[in-house]
């Protein structure tokens, strides 16, 4: 905690935009701290009474979702605190909060354990998500893995980054199209039951199709090239904001699937990524009927 106080200390109370690098420090910072303190500690000890669901029995919050988001809110909050801090345990107490996300000239959006369901289930398949936005326009993104300790961050203006203990290197996402069939990321359980069949008959067509249960990981992995495409439903600003802009700074390429831009603010529709331009458009055509 030395470090992030000093790290504070030396930021000015009302932060300018664009982030600084050491704005920057102190969020990755913080959420690493989080990592170490609540959710490490944590994984796979997790009681009966630790875990609770939400919105449905899949929908699973736990002890460390509260405990990690308790943390980089106060922390980001003494740093920032002109920003609104957006949490998704915060939200799923007070939904009314998310209504100041589109008039927010910056905002903090958390999610402190992306992935529970794998988190609280013992795979190590969970990750701790971070967004800044301006007006809901996604400026800075970080897809954090408290496993390893790694990390992608992208900003605005600049290079997506992976970084770990040993290495750090830009992310290029290639411009060529893939050399077997499409494979990616599509929630088949959140799709309406009309659309699941015809999305499952695609299999011929697309190649692979399947789902990691966590956001974090899904755009991770898009990223880094090893997938082609990631289609989103129920759009949340903490599952999806720093996905969008650490994918279109590696040079790929995420908006709605109808073809409008992506915002932070947005509830409805289907979010498409995909590796680059002409691979977004090929499989929209192939959704295309979601838009019906």
């Amino acid at each position: 905690m030395g470090r992030l106080n000093k790290i504070t200390r030396a930021i000015h109370s009302e932060t300018p935009m664009p982030l600084s690098d050491a704005d920057k420090t102190l969020i990755l910072e913080t959420v690493r701290d989080a990592a170490r303190r609540e959710i490490m500690p944590r994984f796979r000890a997790l009681s009966e009474a630790d875990i609770n669901t939400k919105s449905a029995p899949d929908d699973l919050v736990t002890a460390a979702d509260l405990a990690a988001e308790a943390l980089i809110t106060a922390q980001l909050g003494r740093a920032f605190p002109a920003a609104l801090i957006l949490g998704e345990e915060a939200v799923a107490a007070n939904p009314s909060l998310r209504d100041q996300l589109a008039d927010a000239e910056m905002a903090i959006i958390i999610d402190p354990v992306d992935g529970t369901w794998n988190y609280a289930r013992g795979l190590a398949l969970f990750g701790v998500i971070l967004a800044v936005t301006r007006y809901g326009v996604p400026i800075y993104g970080l897809l954090y893995d408290p496993v390893i300790d790694d990390w992608i961050v992208s900003s605005e203006n600049a290079d997506t980054c992976y970084t770990n203990a040993h290495d750090s290197r830009a992310l290029r996402l290639p411009a060529t199209p893939p050399e077997t069939k499409a494979g990616g990321y599509v929630p088949l359980g959140s799709l309406p039951d009309p659309h699941r069949l015809r999305v499952a008959a695609l299999w011929p067509q697309i190649g692979r199709l399947n789902s990691l249960r966590c956001a974090c990981h899904e755009f991770r992995m898009l990223a880094q090239g090893h997938v082609d495409f990631m289609l989103s439903t129920r759009l949340t600003p903490w599952d999806h904001a720093a996905g969008v802009l650490v994918v279109q700074q590696a040079g790929g390429t995420a908006k709605m699937l109808d073809g409008s831009a992506y915002s932070a603010v947005q509830r409805d529709g289907y979010l498409l990524s995909a590796r680059n331009a002409n691979a977004w458009s090929e499989i929209q055509q192939a959704f295309s009927f979601l838009l019906d």
